[in-house]
């Protein structure tokens, strides 16, 4: 009797054990800190979806800022708050989207709140006084780099989205219980990214960097019209068109369109083409361009704004940035920029006249 009751045992003890896939037993077995600060809901009874496994704390580097900032150094994390995100990751493979990662909920530390004390000391202030052409170029230690422009840092409909990690916990499928792998460093997430090619591990420096080419700022041209827009690649010209590229397909975004200076302008929608169908068959989509694109949209009249690569092409938001057509406007035709991303209406650069994609 003793003998068949250990056999049962032994029976079901294994059955538990394979019931897990192999490398989900090993991955069940972080050498990572458990965070002692949340008690997971394992039961699941709250309403509450990304609370129900173990946060995990992810060692975190000395972050120094530097670049056009008047007050650079080493980051103090005592005092910011702690944001949570929650994201889907996968990465890119052979340039096409198929090697998905894991699902999470990631606590740290904002990138609005990291520097939002750090003094903007622009190199073309003197030429172009607005923040709309600033970017940051954040580093690892590893030496990979990602850039993120100040507009989708500062200026989305929804702030903090973007974190420096320091605690990670699975979102578990209640199901199939598959167990994702588990970072071990700290991370910046970007979590508007469909493709998280910016989430490198273990960032140690941020650089604050205004765009460098030179434009000639002219605030007396009337009336304001740009007659055709020119699309580079780096220094390369690969296109120039005046009226909207017949192949792309007339979208229609409605928005409170509002701006940091003026308030509001209207509360009329914008009609155009998405710009990522645009770029798409001019650009390259490749982990460099996700990592280190930027897009420069500068109208006729000197003014200018920097976004970065992955936020017009690699949104899991659909909150798209338009090219629209406006060949009536005696103040602002024949094009126009409209970022439905941000929550004001500053990087929509209108009597556009060129178009840049550049890869740092």
């Amino acid at each position: 009797m003793k003998k068949l009751a250990v056999t049962l045992f032994l029976t079901l003890f294994l059955q538990i054990i394979y019931a897990q896939k192999p490398e989900d037993a090993l991955k069940n077995k972080p050498d990572l800190k458990v965070a002692t600060q949340i008690v997971p809901d394992k039961a699941d009874r709250n309403n509450n979806f990304y609370d129900n496994e173990e946060s995990y704390i992810l060692p975190l580097n000395d972050l120094m800022i530097g670049g056009e900032i008047e007050n650079p150094g080493k980051v103090d994390f005592s005092g910011l708050t702690k944001r949570s995100v929650i994201v889907k990751e996968a990465l890119l493979k052979n340039d096409s989207v198929n090697q998905f990662v894991g699902a999470y909920r990631y606590d740290g530390y904002s990138l609005f709140d990291i520097l939002k004390d750090r003094v903007l000391k622009k190199k073309n202030a003197a030429d172009f006084r607005p923040i709309i052409d600033v970017y940051v170029e954040i580093e690892n230690n590893r030496g990979e780099k990602v850039v993120l422009s100040w507009g989708e840092i500062y200026y989305p409909n929804f702030l903090h989205n973007i974190i420096i990690a320091t605690e990670v916990m699975r979102i578990v499928p209640s199901k199939s219980k598959d167990l994702w792998p588990l970072p071990t460093e700290s991370k910046l997430i970007v979590s508007q990214d469909l493709i998280s090619e910016r989430n490198i591990s273990s960032p140690v420096k941020i650089t604050v960097i205004s765009y460098p080419r030179s434009y000639v700022v002219n605030r007396e041209i009337s009336p304001l019209v740009s007659e055709k827009v020119i699309m580079f690649a780096g220094e390369k010209q690969v296109d120039s068109f005046s009226t909207t590229p017949a192949q792309l397909q007339t979208e229609t975004l409605h928005t409170i369109f509002y701006g940091k200076g003026r308030g509001i302008h209207s509360t009329q929608p914008f009609s155009g083409v998405y710009l990522k169908n645009y770029l798409a068959g001019k650009s390259r989509f490749n982990q460099n361009s996700l990592r280190t694109g930027l897009v420069v949209c500068a109208g006729i009249d000197g003014y200018r704004a920097v976004y970065s690569f992955s936020e017009i092409m690699n949104r899991s938001d659909q909150a798209e940035v338009l090219l629209v057509p406006c060949p009536d406007e005696k103040d602002g035709g024949k094009f126009r920029i409209f970022p439905s991303c941000d929550f004001f209406s500053d990087r929509a650069v209108k009597a556009l006249s060129e178009i840049r994609v550049e890869v740092k």
